[in-house]
């Protein structure tokens, strides 16, 4: 059986776990797969069993009242410099390689995000392949949008990640549908790639295969209230979401019956999750928790879900066609046009900034409601990103084998 190496780095949340989670649930039906995860670890997050997992020592970025606060790494246990985790994560990265002998290497995102906070460890990987083994197959997974960050000429920087990408890369993926998003919408130089661009599709999440719903989650998935469903992806942004709901939940117990549940994130601080745990108190049609695994289900259950932007977030939104009120949170812009997108479709509702007073937001809730979900307009989205994602790759390691991706697939 021909080996995989994925490497993913969350630095913010677990949107990235997330997506290369469910690719590798598809890829362990053909493939031996490695992942190489850089990210803080998440409880009860369920990770294919047949997968090899190497977590490194976690980085994350800094952020504030959740607002990220620039883009430098910083090592999660502070009793190590960032200098002593850069260099433990190197070498267990190398080793690792030597060790698995891989035939592909996917990274998830890099080189087009998180570039040179990872360049310490990943260019030192990617030339351990060319001089070793340079059979591998190189291969570059990412989401349908992705926003330069670097300081200075923007031009000149997208065209350095290219002129990368065509240096060490024999493929790139973009989990998109390109009625949609395609690379060049948002990537001016994407001309400049000579490496093979297909389209995945849109990754969707599924329900975990091994972790059984608790009591806890049983018992809210069975009451027969309307549920009004709030999630902030990982619990690191989206502050000002989660307090306009709290505090809009008065309102709108006294004109619709319904009961909302909240999921505040694995990794909110522990001291931001005790500010809203105090403000949710006495409320009867508020359940606050931090997390679930089965927030697909509350999501396919619910009348109405609000939450952030995030892909992961969206994709449940569009796999489930629950009606949806969204807000984009992150400064770059990834999330608004993504929404922007959708909200033209008729699939979702854009919340902005000025609407995040209770009385606003209860308006809006109103009328997201009473909206149509356009299921005919889902329905024809490439929602199978995770198994496009596996062919491509059957193909790529054994073109004698594989037949020709869908037309639709190839950009390049």
């Amino acid at each position: 059986m021909q080996k995989i190496l994925f490497y993913c780095q969350n630095l913010l949340g677990m949107g990235h776990l997330v997506r290369t989670t469910e690719i590798m649930r598809s890829l362990v039906k053909n493939f031996q797969v490695c992942l190489i995860d850089g990210g803080q670890l998440v409880e009860e997050f369920e990770l294919p069993p047949a997968v090899e997992v190497i977590h490194l020592p976690a980085f994350q970025v800094d952020v504030f009242e959740g607002l990220q606060v620039g883009n430098q790494v910083k090592a999660v246990d502070s009793a190590l410099s960032l200098e002593e985790v850069k260099a433990l994560r190197k070498e267990t990265i190398l080793h690792t390689f030597d060790k698995f002998q891989p035939d592909c290497l996917i990274t998830e995102g890099y080189p087009f995000s998180k570039n040179k906070s990872l360049s310490f460890e990943m260019v030192p990987l990617l030339e351990r392949i060319q001089q070793t083994k340079p059979e591998t197959k190189v291969v570059c997974s990412l989401r349908d949008i992705v926003m330069v960050k670097e300081f200075g000429d923007r031009d000149a920087e997208e065209h350095r990640r290219c002129q990368f990408m065509n240096q060490y890369y024999d493929a790139l993926l973009v989990h998109s549908d390109p009625q949609i998003h395609r690379l060049e919408d948002n990537i001016s130089r994407a001309n400049e790639l000579t490496c093979p661009v297909y389209y995945t599709g849109y990754v969707v999440q599924s329900e975990p295969e091994q972790t059984e719903i608790n009591a806890e989650d049983a018992a809210a998935l069975a009451n027969p209230a309307p549920m009004i469903l709030v999630s902030v992806g990982g619990g690191k942004l989206g502050y000002d979401l989660l307090e306009c709901v709290i505090k809009a939940a008065p309102i709108l117990e006294s004109q619709l019956p319904h009961h909302l549940h909240i999921f505040a994130g694995p990794l909110m601080p522990d001291q931001k999750y005790q500010f809203f745990q105090a403000l949710a108190a006495a409320k009867p049609n508020l359940s606050l928790r931090q997390y679930t695994p089965h927030l697909l289900a509350y999501m396919e259950k619910a009348a109405l879900s609000i939450s952030l932007g995030g892909y992961n977030t969206t994709m449940n939104i569009l796999s489930t066609r629950v009606r949806s009120i969204i807000y984009p949170s992150n400064k770059d812009r990834e999330q608004a046009i993504r929404a922007e997108k959708l909200e033209k479709l008729g699939l979702l509702t854009i919340l902005h900034a000025d609407d995040l007073y209770p009385e606003r937001l209860t308006e809006k809730i109103f009328a997201a409601l009473k909206q149509d979900c356009h299921r005919q307009v889902a329905e024809k989205l490439e929602l199978q990103g995770a198994e496009q994602t596996a062919r491509l790759l059957q193909q790529l390691l054994n073109p004698q084998l594989a037949s020709s991706p869908h037309p639709e697939a190839v950009v390049a």
